[in-house]
């Protein structure tokens, strides 16, 4: 089995001791990490690939943990709206996408991730219409196209506007459909063996949008099938109203009431938490996903990250649909969260080297990975960026992480998925750029075509 060695530039590992070298290794042998070292690699035997990074800062592949891929066909929608007004313009828009465009977005949206550092990727798909064909299979397929990890979450809706909720009742499933399309997704694509490019999850999208029987018969049929859970929790102060008013507790205590909180559940936004409901999601280990550019563009508010991390809680890094984020890179999250956690409790508040670990370790443990992602370690899978240093966008830091999480997102130099290369010298390899812009193009002039009739 063929090697490959990289080695010449700075390497953080981001493991439990927080190992760097200034100058350092890293040697793959198929799709696992053999060696991470300081200096120049030790002489290998048989056939090796040689990767100079010389100038470059090493560090393991980034980890999205919330996003919703379908929605960059839609970008630039109610660009000053809060959330349920966002919602209630956008969902009639989603009811009109099909496969292929649903396809084209996520290959676009997976494509932008990658290229901003991002080898895995959990997309958080529930939306459903009648006539849209396998719009979970076409983001699937997307990722195997891009050469990304996907963590797939089969979400889904089953509270229209006839029922109180916010979405059309076109793009909502009654709940023996819901967790029959769950089970048949998990059944289609889920892959639990060490080393999985896919993997499902379960994810009713939101209380106000899914009945109580939905949300707790979902954690039942994804604890049957031994797969993870996700859904959207405390984003909006509408939303702790709403679960006041209609079930007399805050959203941490209706998920608790249903069985959604626990090691195996991570919840996206997790904004409006009270000093108690961090303590519960610490106590439970149930993780976050920490969006900071969407939450800032919908202005709902910043999440408790400090405390969450104080608690014990996981804390991953989400870029979020790109209907409320549209630069759609991930490597840009981790300085957004740095001065957002800042701006909240204060400069101490997060480190350079904490905003990496929530992209890395953090995402990791949120998506039930960390004995296989989000570290430089022997053993570990293959997931490593190379990033490019220097230039007037860096020229000057000593500390090369305080270069990439503070400065400009470096130009990546490499990408290296289970040891495969996704980007080299800055370029997407499995397809162009400019095949996807024209086929992301096309489905969303088709969605406003839609739209207008």
């Amino acid at each position: 089995m063929s090697r490959t060695v990289i080695e010449g530039g700075a390497v953080v590992t981001v493991d439990d001791s927080g190992t760097e070298f200034t100058e350092g290794h890293v040697v793959v042998e198929g799709d696992r990490i053999v060696a991470v070292g300081p200096g120049s690699a030790p002489a290998q035997q048989g056939p090796v690939r040689r990767i100079d990074a010389s100038g470059c800062l090493v560090t393991p592949g980034l980890i999205n943990t919330h996003h919703h891929l379908y929605q960059w066909a839609t970008r630039g929608y109610a660009a000053d709206a809060t959330l349920f007004g966002w919602l209630t313009e956008l969902y009639p828009v989603w009811a009109g996408i099909d496969e292929e465009i649903t396809h084209a977005a996520a290959s676009a949206g997976l494509a932008r991730m990658a290229l901003s550092g991002c080898t895995t990727a959990a997309d958080h798909h529930y939306v459903f219409p009648r006539d849209g064909g396998d719009v979970f299979g076409s983001v699937v397929a997307a990722a195997k196209r891009i050469g990304v990890r996907l963590h797939a979450v089969r979400g889904s809706m089953d509270r229209g506007r006839s029922q109180g909720g916010l979405p059309p009742d076109s793009v909502v499933e009654d709940l023996d459909a819901a967790l029959a399309g769950t089970q048949e997704a998990i059944d289609r694509f889920h892959d639990p063996n060490p080393g999985a490019q896919v993997r499902v999850a379960v994810g009713p999208c939101s209380p106000f949008s899914v009945s109580t029987d939905l949300m707790r018969q979902a954690a039942e049929l994804a604890r049957r099938n031994g797969v993870r859970l996700h859904t959207h929790l405390a984003e909006t102060t509408d939303e702790e109203e709403q679960c006041r008013a209609e079930f007399g507790r805050t959203p941490v205590e209706y998920a608790d009431d249903l069985g959604w909180l626990g090691p195996d559940v991570w919840l996206a936004h997790t904004i409006h938490l009270s000093e108690k409901g961090i303590a519960r999601l610490g106590e439970t280990g149930t993780g976050a996903a920490h969006c900071p550019s969407s939450n800032g563009r919908l202005g709902a508010g910043i999440a408790p990250v400090r405390p969450l991390l104080d608690a014990g809680a996981p804390v991953g890094l989400g870029v979020d649909g790109v209907a409320s984020n549209e630069a759609g890179g991930l490597g840009e999250e981790m300085r957004q969260a740095l001065l957002t956690a800042r701006a909240r409790y204060g400069p101490e508040a997060l480190s350079v080297r904490d905003a990496l670990r929530l992209a890395t370790r953090g995402g990791a443990r949120c998506l039930g990975r960390d004995d296989e992602l989000g570290s430089l370690e022997n053993g570990k899978l293959a997931d490593i960026a190379v990033w490019r240093l220097g230039g007037l966008d860096h020229a000057g830091i000593a500390d090369p992480v305080a270069a990439l999480v503070l400065g400009r997102l470096p130009k990546l130099e490499r990408l290296l998925r289970g040891g495969s290369v996704v980007v080299d010298d800055g370029r997407l390899m499995p397809v162009s750029e400019a095949e996807l812009t024209h086929e992301l193009d096309r489905a969303s002039a088709r969605i406003r075509t839609r739209e207008a009739s």
